[in-house]
């Protein structure tokens, strides 16, 4: 069967980028545009009751509902590092304690700094080829930050201060910034490459102060909740009204790599297991057969005459992702809607109908495709190519639209 699609420009949001709507606190690949999430709730006329997002990043879905008027909102990823990101963006922290420890921190740092052998009393933390990625100097000042960091009480506050500190952490590494996977700089590169960390992370910091104050703040009233939880998404209590996503568009090993955009972050945030986010994340379980049946078998069935490998890794994301559909599914209201922004990448020059799946796995959980938007990917930051047989020099486009699914559970 196929589902309708309707190509609407509408929702090209051509000039537009993220920060046309809210103004991001940190860098996050991949990240859904809000524009999109206002406009199709609008649209579709969505209850403005509690809205659901199992996959939230760093918190597109959470914006879209704010500025439509939805007051409740859960969310659930495995990334510490998206989930420090939307919970910042989404708590309300008295702007007044946030200026006083950001005073208290700022003069007991520069106190300590002021004898030249207090630095020598801190230990470095244990990262990954820590000197392999980061200077003397910027390993020095990151470490002193933490430090002092770590001295916050006030677990949001601190969680605050932490943003500008990950931001921080990626800048001053010598790993290409222009990149999600983690690679080095260039050896000319680093000849020209001498950051102040310290400077560095106070201009950060003022900048996230002042885009929370002005931006985020008077959003986010007392009566709004968005609870965010490091987990898969795990059916609970809690009924939704809508469900507003955008799922990964494959496995993060081979599609966008958010454990290794994030993993010298979280390392230095404290999380152990950084390096292996990216094997947890949807598909990162290998599987022993490949998925025949449905929409997606046949496409799975034309990449395993070239690559069975591959065929068993696509297959393991579409397994888990029509799992995670059947949970969420489950706990929608009826009538509640389920939007999903996605897109079709292509694997051995097959491109896969990644939205046509997900909207025969809502029906067959009870719900209704209401209709499929393509809208063309001009504004997100993600690879545009990739090399589909490994070959150097031999690459193809891996999407040029995008596809928002909404369903209605009947």
């Amino acid at each position: 069967m196929k589902y309708q699609v309707v190509r609407n420009k509408k929702y090209d949001y051509v000039g537009q980028s993220y920060a046309s709507l809210y103004p991001n606190l940190h860098k996050y690949p991949a990240t859904m545009l809000p524009q999109i999430g206002v406009d199709i709730l609008k649209e579709f006329n969505v209850v403005k009751g509690t809205l659901l997002d199992p996959y939230c990043g760093s918190g597109s879905s959470f914006a879209s509902g704010l500025e439509y008027g939805i007051s409740e909102m859960y969310g659930f990823d495995i990334n510490p590092l998206a989930v420090l990101i939307s919970k910042v963006k989404f708590t309300r922290i008295d702007l007044n304690r946030l200026n006083e420890t950001y005073l208290n921190f700022r003069n007991s740092l520069f106190e300590f700094l002021k004898d030249e052998n207090n630095i020598k009393t801190l230990s470095h933390p244990r990262i990954t080829n820590i000197e392999y990625w980061f200077s003397k100097d910027v390993i020095d000042a990151l470490t002193l930050i933490k430090y002092f960091i770590d001295g916050i009480k006030d677990t949001d506050v601190k969680n605050f201060f932490l943003i500008p500190f990950s931001e921080t952490v990626r800048e001053c590494s010598y790993t290409r910034n222009n990149e999600f996977k983690l690679f080095r700089m260039k050896p000319e590169d680093l000849l020209n490459f001498n950051p102040e960390a310290l400077s560095f992370y106070f201009k950060k910091l003022n900048d996230v102060l002042s885009l929370y104050s002005h931006f985020y703040f008077p959003k986010l009233g007392y009566n709004v909740k968005v609870d965010v939880q490091y987990s898969q998404f795990q059916p609970r209590n809690e009924r939704f009204d809508a469900v507003l996503t955008s799922p990964p568009y494959g496995d993060s090993r081979t599609t966008v790599a958010y454990g290794q955009f994030s993993a010298l972050s979280n390392e230095w945030l404290g999380i152990d297991y950084a390096r292996k986010i990216d094997g947890m994340l949807m598909g990162g379980t290998k599987q022993n057969q490949n998925i025949r049946n449905g929409i997606i078998g046949d496409y799975i069935s034309q990449i395993n005459k070239s690559d069975a490998k591959r065929a068993l890794e696509v297959s393991a994301f579409y397994t888990d992702l029509q799992n995670s559909i059947a949970k969420v599914a489950d706990r929608v209201r009826k009538g509640g809607k389920s939007i999903y922004v996605v897109g079709n990448r292509t694997v051995k020059n097959i491109q896969l109908p990644t939205d046509q799946f997900i909207a025969e796995k809502f029906e067959e959980n009870n719900f209704k495709h209401l209709i499929t938007y393509e809208r063309a990917l001009s504004n997100k930051a993600m690879p545009s190519k990739n090399s589909p047989a490994n070959e150097t020099g031999k690459t193809v486009n891996t999407m040029l639209f995008e596809y928002i699914v909404i369903c209605e559970k009947i």
